[in-house]
């Protein structure tokens, strides 16, 4: 991998990201953090809706979706087309989408094998997430990362 591309330099060595991309990141992880935008991506990394699907299925009220929307697509986060009278829309970034998913899956398979456990263990240690009553994962299983 050339340099510049943001892979690994030499065995053990990364290059760091630039102010940019880094920026970047950190708003989108920012959208992100907003539970109604998460599950809007979440729904539409699933498959194309329309504004009132996701209206119903995050269960907020159509305007709130609607800006959450615009919010998203303005980061890139989500596009749009006309069918018709209706405004469709669909994940706008396939990279983000795997993050999304990787992170919510894994989330949903530890809360699955934990049941009760690991969502009060998970509250209780401010944000921290437990796996089997071990201390604070330091890294998602299966990751590297």
């Amino acid at each position: 991998m050339a340099a510049g591309e943001g892979g690994v330099v030499g065995a053990g060595q990364y290059e760091e990201p630039s102010g940019e991309v880094l920026g970047r990141a950190a708003e989108a992880f920012g959208l992100l953090a907003a539970p109604a935008r998460l599950h809007i991506v979440w729904l539409l990394a699933h498959g194309e809706r329309d504004v009132s699907a996701l209206a119903e299925q995050v269960g907020g009220a159509l305007p709130a979706v609607s800006q959450h929307l615009s919010k998203l697509k303005l980061a890139g986060l989500v596009r749009s087309r006309r069918e018709g009278r209706r405004q469709v829309y669909y994940v706008g970034d396939p990279g983000v989408v795997a993050v999304v998913r990787l992170m919510i899956g894994q989330l949903a398979e530890q809360e699955q094998e934990q049941g009760p456990e690991y969502r009060r263990g998970s509250r209780q240690g401010h944000g921290q997430v437990y796996e089997r009553g071990a201390g604070p994962v330091r890294r998602l299983r299966g990751t590297g990362a």
